[in-house]
Formats: structure tokens, C-alpha cells, sequence
């Protein structure tokens, strides 16, 4: 396979990091990770960004091309990654399709009004082995049309 994973890992929990790297020994993809020079993050093939607020991002959309997979939690950059031809899984399992990206963006963009406004939103739950369970499963789902 010659395809390429890259990782938004600044907010990666290392549990995916290892799944994702115990599968790059069977699928053979080239596992790219991106993270501000805040997080420690071992890789060999590791870009490491300043920590401004959407430099990661910024990152990973400059390098997708189509066909690479993304993991990321942030439902701007998925939407992105999908824009170009990419694929995009978050940490959680979630695979992101086109036809449910309209409603994630419109979410964001409430919880976003709710927060400006003073209030506070509800923040996502505690990781579970599940999740990793559900990121395992939907990653070799992804890993296996890639071929």
C-alpha cells in the first residue's frame, strides 16, 4: 500500500497512536504526524508546528492530497480533508462522510455562538476502551478501500 495517514495529533490520544502504528506494519501506509512543539509526540515522520491556534491544521490541509487518510477531532479540518479528496476518522471512531458534515459544522457553529455568549457546552466524554475498540474497527474499514 502506498498510502498515506497523517495524524492531527495534537489532540490524539496515544492509544490511536498505537493502533495506528501496529496497523502500519500490515497495511505498509506511510504514517505522517503533526503537532505544535507543545506535545511530544515519537514518530519518524513527525512535523512539528508553532502552537498558534490552527497551525496543526494549517498543516495538514496543506499537505492532504487525494486519497490520504486524516485522523482528526475537528470537524472543520475533516470537512476540509473531504473537500479534497481525502478521507477523515476521528480519534473516536467516527468515520466523516459528506452527507453528515452539514450537521457537525452547523453543532460547531452553535456550541461556538453558546460559548461566546458566556455559557459553557458540554465537552466530550472520558475515553473508553470502546473507543478504541470502534477507532481500530473503522481505521482497517478505511485502511481496506485505500488498497
Amino acid at each position: 500500500m502506498q498510502g498515506r495517514v497523517i495524524v492531527d495529533a495534537d489532540a490524539c490520544p496515544h492509544n490511536c497512536l498505537s493502533i495506528l502504528r501496529n496497523e502500519q506494519q500490515n497495511y505498509g501506509y506511510r504514517l505522517i504526524t503533526v503537532a505544535s512543539f507543545n506535545h511530544n509526540i515519537d514518530n519518524a515522520e513527525h512535523i512539528i508546528v508553532g502552537n498558534e491556534k490552527e497551525a496543526a491544521d494549517i498543516a495538514v490541509i496543506n499537505r492532504v492530497r487525494k486519497g490520504d487518510l486524516v485522523v482528526t477531532q475537528d470537524w472543520g479540518l475533516a470537512a476540509l480533508v473531504l473537500a479534497k479528496g481525502g478521507l477523515a476518522l476521528s480519534p473516536n471512531g467516527i468515520i466523516y462522510r459528506d452527507e453528515n458534515m452539514d450537521f457537525k459544522l452547523e453543532e460547531r457553529s452553535l456550541k461556538a455562538k453558546i460559548r461566546r455568549a458566556g455559557n459553557r457546552t458540554k465537552g466530550p466524554s472520558a475515553r473508553q476502551g470502546k473507543d478504541d475498540m470502534r477507532f481500530h474497527k473503522s481505521l482497517t474499514q478505511l485502511l481496506d478501500t485505500m488498497h
